[in-house]
């Protein structure tokens, strides 16, 4: 990626060993620095890739350009400079603090935080603002496993690593598009099973038919929502065939007696008829689980994201500690976290539910040693607002002033338009971004500018426990800065100057690992104190270490509970009584469809990253809607028709995708798309914001829903090196190219007046000679092309019918030559080239 507005100090080319930005996998990655060239590889040292990269990775070098960066601290719209945008921020908290109590303002920080960053903000709110009101945007993806993990080990404690899916004779990868969500993860298991011929076995849970299942041995397409069902099912057929370890239960556990008459009546044939998969599937996938002994159970957010995520989790590691396989290599229950520091968010409390380095609310030495450490007098005393509840209270103007760290949640965010509309009532939000155009800037009162991935220093924890460092391999762009800095400013000028003066990222780091040992004989799962002497130059040379890393050692720690003790007061895990539980919404006549959400392999979350390489958008470059050709034919939808998912919280528009792959009555939407690449894309918009009770967590693959088929008057598209306004029409998407940007349109104003329309959004006459056009009335369609000194700059098609549209990417190719030769001039107005 060519860096024009950026300068490498060094002649030399500069290899900096980093940490990619995106899933939890958290991939060790080489940028290769040279001038104001970036090119980007995987580093083949880092144990969690072995020098493998994901598409989203490898193209990591074309988000780094500053055309869309926030470079000024904004006030109200206005530029600012740092002191003035500071000092108000610290001013105006503090009057709100002083007129209604600290629990008056919030914190919604990130897993795109760096842990220096989060361990700050953590310590502001809890320690010195005295509130929990800090939550995080990993509320949305992973607080079920935290609640799960904890209440079976007493500890948010993920036992094993990613070598035990290699070494596993059995995968189960519940909830999962394995291939796309984590897709190096699935390419060490391709190689592994390359290597043992087959092995290990994988067995795919998920309604869907995805990539992932694609390649499994076995596919349980089982209903949503039914996984309790399931895995209590599994449990009670271990029990029957005597598969279980009475004596790793009667030595290490407790409660199995109870978690057991939960399931009595969990037979196969009863499973069959709840979770809508047949009997003999079930009894394979029961045997091959009570016959393998090297099992492992991958799970993410199709467990995660329930009204009952927490039973979900609790029933899988159920069936984990019955068999006693935990803790052993290739044995265990595995969360995998969706973002590249969830699990460092998790250390240092940046949840409203815990404390920091695992510390909990409800120890009351936890709180005493958190407080005696941090010399802080105003140690909160209980849990926070989680995120749904959160924007609740900026609605009920409980909560008066948030400050919002790298994240959009009125995009993230289920029933979204309702957060839009909470953040308007705020007094104060203020908003630390990287980027000048997510659809939450324009919510902000005072937008910092924050320092983004290749400019920032610190750590990060994937889904293994291990702690990489990221590293800044370029300079600072305009006034933009750290996150630890920007909080520590405001902390400072809040009066709390002693608790917050950090030199920089290394220092923060030491003290969350001396906070880690600190009062910890061994009762608490997260310990780094190994770490916490660590100088400067310790800091920058740091290699990944899985924690627990203890003092006097700087080794780390693969896999946990190998001895069959646990961090609960007797030292023996927690079986839990589980019963199933539906949805929180049930399906009705009106909305007789279940709409389900995720991700797609080439995209990232709400697209402000992934969106700005056009590469990325070559694989899905619209909002889709995903369902059973049964479905589709039932509503006279077409594939590729444009159709209207509507549920009781609102619309979003999307292209219909028809899939044997998709299980009847259910419809599958990706989530990343923003006002900022499409009108009424969003689908987190008509998501319910249903969450479960104990984790906080939202059910974002369960909404009632209805699909309806929309038939536009005019279809079609524009392509063009500029910006071109469409925003009228009732549909479009934005898709950055290579030189170009096209538009994809459709509205119910007729082929002629989109004709003209377009023409004049592209600033040209139609009688400019530059400008060549076609229209047939016969077949209804209308295209035009505008050409400058021998250069496309801009075309356009449009007709009544999409179908009759030519495809994009030949004459998307035309935008990168110089001069258009006698051939595709010829070929132009028709779409494809001339021989």
């Amino acid at each position: 990626m060519s860096l024009s507005d950026l300068t490498v100090s060094s002649d030399a080319p500069l290899i900096v060993k980093t940490t990619c930005a995106y899933c939890g996998v958290g991939c060790g990655v080489e940028a290769r620095v040279s001038h104001s060239l970036v090119e980007i590889a995987g580093d083949p040292e880092h144990p969690a890739n072995g020098g493998r990269l994901c598409s989203k990775g490898a193209l990591l070098g074309d988000t780094l350009d500053l055309q869309h960066r926030l470079l000024r601290p904004m006030i109200r719209g206005r530029d600012a400079n740092w002191s003035e945008a500071l000092d108000l921020v610290a001013g105006e908290w503090s009057r709100i603090i002083g007129q209604h109590g600290p629990d008056a303002t919030a914190f919604y920080v990130s897993g795109q935080m760096l842990t220096e960053d989060y361990y700050v903000a953590n310590k502001l709110m809890k320690g010195f603002i005295g509130s929990g009101n800090i939550d995080t945007n990993s509320r949305l993806c992973m607080a079920s496993s935290v609640v799960a993990h904890t209440r079976a080990f007493g500890s948010d404690t993920v036992p094993g690593c990613y070598e035990d899916l290699e070494l596993a004779d059995l995968i189960v990868v519940a909830g999962s598009n394995f291939s796309w969500c984590h897709p190096v993860l699935a390419q060490r298991l391709a190689d592994a099973r390359q290597r043992r011929s087959g092995l290990p076995k994988v067995v795919v849970i998920d309604p869907r038919r995805t990539e992932t299942a694609e390649t499994a041995d076995l596919h349980l397409a089982i209903r949503s929502g039914t996984d309790v069902t399931l895995f209590s099912g599994l449990l009670q057929h271990l029990r029957r065939n005597d598969k279980i370890d009475h004596a790793y239960l009667e030595a290490s556990t407790v409660g199995f007696g109870a978690a057991f008459e939960a399931c009595l009546e969990q037979s196969i044939p009863a499973v069959s008829r709840v979770c809508g998969v047949t009997p003999e599937i079930l009894a394979e996938f029961y045997t091959l689980f009570a016959q393998t002994e090297k099992t492992v159970t991958v799970f993410a957010q199709g467990i995660h994201q329930s009204s009952s995520g927490t039973d979900k989790i609790s029933s899988i590691i159920n069936v984990h500690l019955a068999t006693g396989r935990i803790g052993k290599p290739g044995m265990g229950p595995f969360s995998l976290t969706g973002q590249i520091n969830a699990m460092g968010g998790r250390e240092v409390g940046g949840m409203a539910t815990t404390l920091a380095a695992h510390m909990g609310f409800q120890n009351a030495g936890h709180r005493e040693a958190v407080g005696e450490f941090w010399n802080s007098a105003s140690i909160v005393g209980r849990p926070g607002l989680k995120a749904v509840e959160l924007f609740e209270a900026l609605d009920a103007g409980t909560v008066k002033a948030v400050w919002i760290m790298a994240t959009n949640p009125v995009v993230s965010l289920p029933d979204a338009d309702f957060a839009r509309r909470a953040l308007a009532k705020a007094e104060l939000v203020v908003l630390s971004e990287c980027f000048r155009n997510t659809d939450t800037v324009p919510h902000a009162h005072v937008l910092f500018p924050a320092a983004a991935w290749g400019e920032k220093n610190g750590t990060v924890t994937n889904s293994e426990r291990c702690i990489s460092r990221q590293r800044g391999f370029l300079p600072l762009p305009g006034d933009a800065r750290p996150d630890w800095w920007i909080i520590c400013e405001v902390a400072k000028r809040m009066g709390f100057s002693s608790a917050f003066d950090f030199a920089g990222p290394s220092a923060i780091f030491r003290e969350h690992a001396q906070l880690s040992g600190f009062r910890n004989n061994g009762e608490r799962d997260f310990n780094i104190s190994g770490l916490a002497d660590l100088n400067d130059q310790d800091y920058e040379s740091l290699k990944p270490v899985r924690w627990p890393v203890l003092r006097g050692s700087m080794e780390g720690t693969d896999r946990m509970f190998a001895d069959g003790r646990f961090f609960t007061p007797d030292g023996r895990a927690r079986l839990i009584a589980v019963h199933p539980a539906g949805p929180a919404n049930a399906l009705s006549f009106e909305f007789p469809l279940i709409l389900n959400t995720g991700r797609v392999r080439d995209q990232w979350h709400t697209m402000t990253r992934t969106g700005l390489a056009p590469r990325l958008l070559r694989h899905l470059s619209e909002p889709f809607v995903e369902m059973h050709l049964s479905d589709a034919d039932r509503a006279g939808i077409a594939h590729e028709d444009l159709v209207s998912v509507e549920t009781a919280y609102g619309r979003m528009i999307g292209r219909a995708i028809v899939s044997e792959g998709q299980k009847p009555g259910y419809l599958f939407v990706p989530f990343h798309w923003t006002d900022q690449f499409t009108k009424l894309g969003r689908v987190n918009s008509v998501v319910n914001p249903a969450t479960d009770p104990l984790s906080g967590q939202p059910e974002f693959k369960h909404t009632p829903a209805r699909v309806v088929p929309l038939n536009p008057a005019c279809s079609g598209f524009l392509i063009a090196r500029k910006e071109i306004e469409v925003g009228d029409a009732f549909y479009w998407a934005r898709i950055p190219g290579n030189g170009s940007i096209r538009h994809e349109i459709a509205d119910e104003r007729p082929l002629e007046f989109w004709a003209k329309r377009v023409v004049e959004a592209m600033g040209i006459e139609k009688q400019d000679p530059a400008w060549l056009d076609y229209s047939d009335r016969g077949q209804k369609c209308y295209r035009g092309a505008l050409i400058v000194e021998g250069r496309l700059e801009g075309c356009v098609f449009l007709a009544e019918s999409r179908s009759s549209l030519p495809p994009r990417a030949w004459l998307e190719s035309l935008f990168i030559k110089e001069s258009l030769t006698v051939q595709e001039r010829m070929g132009l107005l028709a779409g494809w080239p001339r021989s």
